[in-house]
């Protein structure tokens, strides 16, 4: 401690401390550095602070070490050159919009998308003058047939979070790049790992950390991911604008989650392939949606793309069995729980009225679909469990 520092008053030297820490110490854990305030050591280097270079710190809201070190590991992961952090999956798609599209443009949309980007695309089309259109998730390289001067933006889910559709996603980015036209991918079910969009020619690749990477069914997080120069800047200035920050308490819950997150996604991975073989010999289901089975739409896609497909697939119940009748089975599990996220331990059943989610009239099923993520209990459990809630409620 200085002289100056020890005639100061108590309180003074706790604002500023003179701290004596012995040096050395490491751990395996990032440390969690907090600020909202960057303190700049003059003004020089004040004035010199660039929100666009990315070596640079400048204010808490933009990153901070613990933030930027979750944002390298995750475009380490993904094969991509930036990532940015959104509070939410649902944030991280409105970091696109915002950062991609204008009045006036037009945005393509597949018809099984995940239903807060159909929202969020009708409210920008009925709210903000951009055209919106949807389009059959299967389509391939015939997309390249609904590309207008005005397309800007194409949006991809694969497979589809509850249709289990899994796209020509290379096909797709092709037709888009011809033309100019940006795509971006939620890629949320293969976490990156299953996965690497940016490799297929996709530019932008959007996670909701919410789920595989967080793992514990309790962080809020998103991440848009992309190679490409022009675009980071495009997305980065949107979050600025947008005023979009993360806690990095919360960075330092999924830092921790990364790497057990390959043993985890292989593990919900084998249970969930096993479940839906088994379920597909069920005379209450009809047809079992996961993209590893043959006869799921883009089977073949998926064979050729994909290493694996983690926990998440669907069902549909015989049609002689009612809505209400397949809520009940719903309700009668007790090691499924009822809850819309995903990626954690704890298995969860989902019914979905497809009907209200989608503008095509191709869907073929006319049963009731349910979708079941399959969490780390044993498989043999969740069978068991399903089993006696059908015995009970498909009377």
């Amino acid at each position: 401690m200085t002289d100056s520092a020890s005639s100061r008053a108590r309180q003074t030297r706790i604002v500023h401390p003179q701290l004596d820490l012995a040096p050395g110490f490491e751990s395996f854990s990032t440390p969690v550095m907090r600020a909202s305030t960057v303190v700049f050591p003059d003004l020089a280097t004040m004035r010199r602070a660039d929100w666009r270079n990315d070596s640079q710190w400048r204010y808490g809201l933009h990153a901070t070490p613990t933030s930027a070190a979750l944002m390298q590991r995750l475009a380490d992961i993904e094969g991509g050159k930036y990532t940015l952090l959104q509070p939410s999956g649902l944030s991280a798609i409105s970091n696109v919009y915002f950062g991609v599209t204008k009045s006036g443009d037009d945005v393509l949309i597949p018809d099984n998308v995940y239903s807060p980007n159909r929202e969020h695309g009708n409210w920008l089309a009925r709210d903000f003058g951009l055209s919106v259109r949807f389009y059959d998730p299967m389509i391939g390289a015939g997309i390249a047939e609904l590309i207008q001067p005005n397309t800007r933006l194409i949006w991809i889910e694969a497979p589809g979070s509850v249709t289990m559709e899994v796209p020509d996603v290379p096909a797709i980015a092709v037709a888009a790049r011809a033309r100019n036209v940006v795509t971006a991918i939620d890629n949320t079910y293969s976490a990156g790992l299953a996965f690497r969009p940016l490799e297929h020619g996709v530019d932008i690749s959007v996670q909701a950390l919410t789920k595989y990477q967080s793992g514990g069914s309790d962080v809020l997080m998103g991440a848009t991911i992309t190679a490409s120069d022009e675009l980071h800047q495009l997305l980065k200035l949107a979050r600025m604008r947008l005023g979009i920050g993360v806690s990095v308490d919360d960075c330092s819950l999924v830092l921790r989650g990364l790497p057990s997150m390959k043993a985890r996604f292989e593990a919900h991975d084998r249970s969930a392939l096993a479940l839906a073989h088994w379920l597909k010999a069920r005379p209450e289901i009809a047809a079992v949606l996961h993209p590893a089975l043959p006869d799921c739409p883009g089977h073949a896609e998926f064979m050729r793309d994909f290493s694996g497909a983690g926990g998440l697939f669907s069902v549909i119940f015989d049609a002689r069995y009612s809505a209400a009748q397949v809520d009940a089975f719903v309700e009668a599990l007790e090691l499924f729980a009822i809850g819309w996220s995903w990626g954690g331990a704890n298995s969860l059943a989902m019914p979905y009225d497809i009907a209200s989610m989608r503008s095509a009239s191709s869907w073929p099923h006319r049963g009731t679909l349910v979708r079941f993520y399959v969490g780390l209990e044993e498989e043999a459990d969740l069978r068991a469990d399903i089993e006696r809630a059908m015995g009970l409620a498909l009377r």
